[in-house]
């Protein structure tokens, strides 16, 4: 394998000044440029790299394909490059790495060791003119990529050539400038960066919050000050089985649903998060089936197969349009006088009745199963219809206030991919404000 190079991201030599780039025509110029900006072809500030070895002798040596790139994260690994036999693109530290093959097209990052990577991965080096930082940030323009998708070819798997990446057109600033760009995208990147991970620890800890919320619920905790005010034991709560509680336990309908019909039927599919989602929906013009399966406010359901992560999902029917319910799916009849269906679907959307559902399934070579003996085994602990009345109203403050947090933090993530493109965007016209604060650029940019 050829010998390692001096890092091409420290090589400046002597700058060359602007006036020796040729100029791209004014017609093909995608925006006026700031004084001393030029547009030029990226081939004036890249050349291709043509080292290529099948010399695979080193068993320390480096290997990167297409699978070791992620699309905003760069090259996340590598492997041995034992075993390797077949011809392999040479990479050393500081040359740009771009995946030139679809469904990688535009993935892209810096290598940081030598290494041989796969032929679909072009190698480039920057010339002393170019910030490698710079220009991998470039890599991201929107309207870049989309060039490099247009002007990709093939049929089955369209790869982008050398050619057309270097033929591409490019804002090119003083080398000077080009740093202090750099330096204003990564201290604004960082901080969206710290701004996704919180968003990501609140969303990594909701389903924990919930899980406790629930505990305490059907523990008798959030309820305490209540019994107390009405003069009530803990004791007069109950430990029954869901078969005593429930005058049926009833499957749904096996007939094939339809595109379109009078009633939606309802399959498991529609049970999400302890709700009913009414996109996706099929639908049913049996009259028999109707007047069987028909559902009325506050039924619960109990999605009896699906995937082992997914089965035993629960959810509450609020009444919102006419709908019957599908035969993977079972019906929890339960008694009026003993349960409410609010809070019979929180329970089957608490940790415990998870963890018995889990135990309980069996599992077949691509869905779990369980029936309704298994579910009616489950055992819930049952407070009188005023505390399970008051438990509910509790629950549905609490998770709608976890509910918002999580939408808050969903927003952030949404919003903080289009926060990093609106900079680079503004970086690449020279609108960034490199002798500005970081502060006035994010917030010309909206807040976080």
């Amino acid at each position: 394998m050829a010998r390692p190079r001096k890092n091409a991201a420290k090589v400046q030599g002597s700058l060359l000044a602007p006036d020796e780039v040729a100029e791209i025509p004014v017609e093909e110029q995608p925006y006026p440029l700031p004084e001393g900006w030029r547009w030029v072809r990226l081939g004036n500030v890249l050349s291709a790299s043509k080292e290529k070895t099948e010399d695979f002798s080193s068993l320390s040596l480096r290997y990167i394909g297409l699978e070791h790139f992620e699309k905003d994260n760069g090259i996340t690994g590598f492997a041995s490059a034992e075993g390797v036999r077949s011809l392999k693109n040479i990479f050393h530290p500081g040359q740009i790495l771009y995946g030139k093959l679809r469904p990688y097209l535009n993935k892209h990052d810096i290598a940081n060791f030598d290494g041989v990577c796969s032929t679909d991965i072009l190698v480039f080096d920057c010339l002393s003119r170019a910030n490698s930082k710079f220009i991998n940030y470039f890599f991201n323009l929107g309207y870049f990529q989309e060039y490099a998708i247009a002007n990709s070819n093939g049929i089955n798997l369209p790869r982008v050539s050398e050619k057309v990446i270097l033929d591409a057109v490019f804002p090119l600033p003083p080398f000077d400038e080009q740093q202090r760009i750099v330096d204003r995208i990564e201290s604004l990147f960082a901080r969206l960066d710290e701004a996704k991970s919180k968003a990501e620890a609140v969303l990594d800890g909701f389903e924990i919050r919930k899980a406790a919320i629930l505990h305490k619920a059907f523990t008798g905790e959030l309820t305490e000050r209540w019994r107390e005010e009405n003069k009530i034991q803990i004791s007069s709560w109950k430990e029954e089985s869901i078969t005593s509680l429930c005058h049926s336990l009833k499957y749904g309908t096996a007939k094939k649903s339809k595109e379109i019909g009078s009633t939606v039927v309802l399959r498991m599919g529609n049970l999400q998060d302890g709700e009913i989602d009414w996109s996706n929906l099929a639908y049913s013009d049996d009259q028999d089936d109707i007047q069987k399966y028909l559902l009325f406010p506050n039924d619960v359901l109990f999605n009896r197969t699906n995937s082992s992560e997914l089965v035993g999902k629960t959810a509450i029917y609020r009444g919102e349009c006419p709908a019957i319910y599908a035969g993977y799916l079972i019906k929890m009849n339960y008694k009026k006088n003993r349960l409410t269906g609010p809070y019979l679907n929180y329970v089957m959307n608490s940790h415990k009745a998870k963890e018995y559902c889990n135990n309980v399934k069996s599992d077949g070579v691509n869905q779990s199963n369980i029936n309704a003996k298994k579910l009616g085994a489950f055992v819930i602990s049952v407070p009188s219809l005023p505390e399970q009345q008051e438990i509910v109203r509790i629950l549905d403050n609490l998770l709608a206030k976890e509910r918002h947090i999580r939408e808050a933090a969903e927003n952030v993530l949404s919003q903080i991919g289009l926060m990093k493109k609106a900079i680079l965007a503004r970086a690449f016209r020279g609108e960034l404000g490199t002798h500005g604060s970081a502060r006035d650029t994010l917030q010309n940019n909206g807040s976080m």
